[in-house]
């Protein structure tokens, strides 16, 4: 697949590192040479220096053969305008980054396809209801439901209150023959295993587990977890992410959401009902106090500063906040914030990342998620009739090393997987893989 990307931020960066390993031949627009300087030289693809609105550099990566092109520089309208032109001058389809949630209105987004623009993203939406969607699941640092619960993935990181720490996969799988879940992947010191029966688990993995909603019980009971109702919330920043998590919570449980810009405080009021607005620093530690953030159950920090956001996040923790969310658009303080304890961190640029990624899985993906502060990604597979996949139990099948078959969805019904289990063709399969698995992957599948 011939793609072209068109802007060489973090976004377009890290699709541009993913899509590299993919045998893609993919082409990356930025006017700033050192941002392609980077991309050229640490991936296997070439660069065009200039706007992404110019015909000619758009001639330059011969447009017309473009499959894909996907449009993520920080201005919106120069992604709407790249886009268009794009279209007009061949390529097949088009992805646009966008700021506006107006546009994603049924009856706006028709006078976006009018014009050639085949799919928009928005960074914020896709943020914001992963938060909402962690705010109903504070067990987990991350969770992805898949067909409308019939599976569903969690991440645990394991503290001191964990009866598995120490336990091998094996020990715990002997003790529960019938399990309906399944450690698919453990994150340990930045690195990721796909593990065996032999790892043991240890205090601060986070274990990614795959499970049928009737495992959910036994996973929060083994990893000392439980999901707590959440009545009463801070944020901390009045961002595009902060307002909409208010808006969707606020008929739901207390909130106090804090801003440091006055002028945005009153402007906030104007768009939220039953938030309670309050102008301060939330990097003041007094302050936090005097606000109340040791009555809270949760503690979203989405500042457009990841330094304090990850301050601020540790003084929740430190305060007694069970569930604390921050977001780190930075990706060099991504470990950093785990590894000083804090509980969930989203990133906007992976989760967009995610979402474009899947154009180009072809019709056997239907859908990916990028895990942040790993590599390693988790796919939704469909097996379709004749492929690989479904010639054989899967202990007889040539599966990557770094790749983990966890779970099946078929029809109404879903079930881990074990050593004997036979895909069938329009299974839905879910499957946890590094990038180093990915196009073996796409062949068992295709």
């Amino acid at each position: 697949m011939r793609i072209i990307i068109a802007g060489a931020g973090d976004v377009g960066t890290h699709l541009a590192k993913m899509l590299s390993s993919e045998f893609h031949d993919i082409a990356v627009i930025d006017p700033d040479p050192g941002k392609l300087h980077y991309i050229e030289t640490s991936y296997d693809l070439i660069t065009a220096r200039g706007s992404v609105t110019s015909f000619q550099v758009l001639k330059d990566v011969e447009i017309r053969r473009c499959d894909l092109f996907i449009s993520v520089t920080q201005f919106e309208d120069t992604n709407i305008t790249g886009a268009i032109l794009a279209k007009k001058l061949g390529a097949k389809k088009t992805i646009a980054r966008i700021d506006s949630s107006e546009y994603l209105l049924a009856h706006n987004r028709e006078h976006f396809t009018a014009l050639g623009i085949d799919y928009l993203i928005y960074p914020e939406r896709i943020a914001a209801k992963e938060v909402i969607t962690l705010l109903n699941k504070t067990s987990t640092t991350d969770f992805v439901d898949y067909a409308g619960g019939k599976m569903a993935l969690y991440a645990i990181k394991l503290d001191k209150n964990a009866p598995v720490i120490n336990k091998s996969l094996m020990d715990i799988a002997k003790q529960n023959v019938n399990a309906d879940f399944r450690a698919v992947a453990i994150t340990r010191e930045g690195n990721t295993i796909i593990p065996d029966g032999c790892d043991k688990l240890r205090l601060n993995d986070l274990v990614y587990v795959l499970t049928s909603p009737s495992g959910i019980h036994d996973i929060l009971k083994y990893s000392g977890k439980e999901d707590i109702p959440v009545k009463n919330l801070m944020i901390l920043g009045g961002s595009r992410i902060g307002i909409r998590t208010a808006k969707d919570m606020e008929r739901r449980c207390n909130i106090k959401l804090i801003e440091i810009n006055k002028e945005k405080c009153n402007s906030i009021t104007e768009v939220v009902e039953n938030t309670l607005v309050i102008n301060g620093d939330g990097r003041d530690i007094d302050f936090l106090r005097e606000a109340g953030i040791s009555n809270m159950d949760a503690f979203l920090a989405v500042t457009g500063s990841s330094e304090a956001n990850i301050l601020a996040s540790l003084t929740a923790k430190k305060l007694g906040v069970k569930k604390v969310i921050c977001e780190v658009e930075n990706f060099d303080y991504i470990s950093f914030a785990e590894s000083m304890g804090v509980d969930t961190i989203i990133n906007k640029k992976i989760s967009a990342a995610s979402r474009i990624f899947r154009f180009t899985m072809g019709g056997s993906v239907s859908s990916i998620k990028f895990l942040t502060g790993t590599d390693a990604e988790i796919l939704e597979y469909i097996a379709r009739p004749g492929s690989p996949i479904t010639r054989g139990p899967l202990k007889n099948l040539d599966l990557p090393k770094d790749a983990m078959i966890g779970g099946v969805i078929r029809g109404k019904s879903s079930f881990i997987t074990h050593g004997n289990t036979q895909v069938k063709p329009n299974d839905i399969v879910i499957v946890f893989a590094l990038p180093s698995a990915i196009y073996k992957l796409g062949r068992l599948f295709r």
